[in-house]
């Protein structure tokens, strides 16, 4: 396994992390991914760590605390063997103290986290969301307090945009308080969203990315076609609505390049599509979930190799959309690119 820094901090974590939104599933969208148990667990884990793979990611917004719960318990007596990254900001209530990032609120949702995960400290703490309503300042210093205190290794982000990432940065800065090391964010060969302004960020600030969903929300497994139904055992019949949208041409021509590379090296799709993020600029680990042990060693296998520079363009460029205002003269005008070289 490849370990990497994330983002300019002196923490590895491995290529392929661990994600745990399996564990202990319940409700609509969790209990469709699965329902892992503690023993089925374990056994993951220790797949995972025989492979080198020691970063399991979850959230308090798992399965209502269910996902911290199980993975507390697969990863007794060997905690100073794995690294924890858990997320917290989203509602876990209807109170209204009991969603976003105010101080109270993230003094209790680290507390319940360390008292559900079975740990007095937690290595990577990410706010699951930018909390308009509470001001940066605030967030800031209550994680400065919990980093103080040995609660919080390091923070991070999800799901930020470009100026709210920028100006959390700026104010920690100025102020001596930690700086996000990680932004955890949708990035896959169907969706590049993230390539627009974000990787430019992480790249001049040193945040580093960790990859959730890089399957494009289970659509690049192989089992999608064009002209065929989806499959009938396929989550995206419950799951499809929670996740990032995708238009059915863009999916085929992605799908169909990912199968021509698949072919030539004796790969799967999945693992194709796992390898070509690897190789993309600031990402620190790769989020990969699984529901099964078959699904899981199939996922370890995409990395310890490197698709070619070739099949790497072949699939940037099935991939590629046209991109917004105000990027789209950057990629596109030789006066702006000359200014601003695109990062890939």
């Amino acid at each position: 396994m490849e370990y990497r820094h994330l983002g300019t901090s002196g923490l590895k974590v491995p290529l392929l992390g661990f994600g745990t939104g399996t564990f202990g599933g319940t409700g609509p969208l969790f209990g469709a991914w699965g329902t892992t148990d503690a023993a089925e667990a374990r056994r993951l884990l220790d797949i995972c760590l025989d492979a080198g793979v020691t970063l399991f990611d979850t959230a308090d917004v798992y399965s209502n605390g269910a996902s911290e719960e199980v993975l507390g318990k697969a990863i007794e007596g060997r905690r100073s063997d794995v690294l924890i990254s858990t997320k917290t900001t989203l509602p876990m209530g209807d109170g209204p103290n009991d969603a976003g990032s105010s101080r109270s609120r993230l003094v209790r949702a680290v507390e319940d986290a360390l008292r559900r995960l079975g740990t007095d400290y937690i290595d990577l703490l990410q706010l699951h969301a930018f909390d308009a309503g509470t001001p940066v300042e605030e967030v800031l210093a209550t994680l400065d307090v919990l980093v103080r205190a040995g609660k919080l290794r390091y923070v991070g982000v999800s799901n930020f945009s470009g100026w709210q990432l920028m100006k959390s940065l700026s104010v920690a800065e100025r102020h001596g308080w930690p700086r996000y090391v990680a932004h955890q964010v949708y990035y896959s060969l169907i969706g590049r969203d993230y390539e627009w302004e974000l990787m430019p960020l992480g790249l001049d600030q040193g945040v580093g990315a960790l990859v959730w969903s890089p399957l494009g929300w289970g659509r690049l497994t192989g089992k999608i076609r064009r002209g065929a139904p989806l499959p009938a055992g396929s989550r995206l019949h419950d799951t499809a609505k929670f996740g990032p949208p995708v238009e059915d041409e863009h999916l085929f021509r992605v799908v169909e390049a990912l199968e021509e590379v698949a072919g030539e090296i004796g790969k799967t799709v999945p693992q194709v599509a796992l390898n070509w993020l690897a190789q993309r600029p600031t990402v620190s680990s790769i989020i990969v979930g699984a529901r099964n042990e078959e699904q899981l060693r199939q996922n370890l296998g995409a990395v310890g190799w490197n698709l070619a520079p070739d099949q790497m363009a072949r699939l940037d460029e099935a991939s590629g959309v046209t991109v917004p205002y105000p990027y789209f003269p950057y990629r596109r005008q030789e006066g702006f690119a000359r200014l601003n070289p695109p990062v890939v």
